[in-house]
């Protein structure tokens, strides 16, 4: 089983750049990617060309929450997801395309206190 997600260099700049005007920090930023991710009906790319990102185990991504993560990704599937696809294939595709969306947030809102207010609409 693997406990350790790598992201691509865009990711882990983009986190790098909201945490600095949000003040949250990468895990948590990630966890609002994955959520924003997973209202979109299509599913994101699984295969990740690029891993020279960050990297993260998964107890910082998903802490107590993990099995709530898997289920919304196995209910987002329609299907059944084993362990070694759920962490870190599938989390990993929805952190890559959610990270973008969250980056879109935050530039349409143009500051933090309208990025979390945009967040709380949503």
């Amino acid at each position: 089983m693997n406990f350790r997600l790598r992201t691509s260099a865009d990711t882990a700049e983009i986190l790098k750049n909201l945490q600095s005007s949000t003040k949250l920090t990468p895990n948590v930023l990630s966890r609002l990617a994955v959520s924003l991710s997973l209202k979109i009906p299509e599913a994101p790319s699984a295969k990740l060309a690029d891993t020279s990102g960050l990297e993260f185990n998964r107890n910082t991504l998903t802490g107590e929450f993990d099995y709530v993560y898997k289920a919304l990704i196995t209910q987002y599937m329609k299907r059944e997801v084993q362990d070694e696809e759920f962490f870190p294939d599938l989390f990993n595709a929805h952190l890559e395309r959610g990270i973008k969306l969250l980056e879109n947030e935050y530039r349409h809102a143009g500051n933090a206190d309208g990025f979390f207010h945009n967040l709380l609409k949503i």
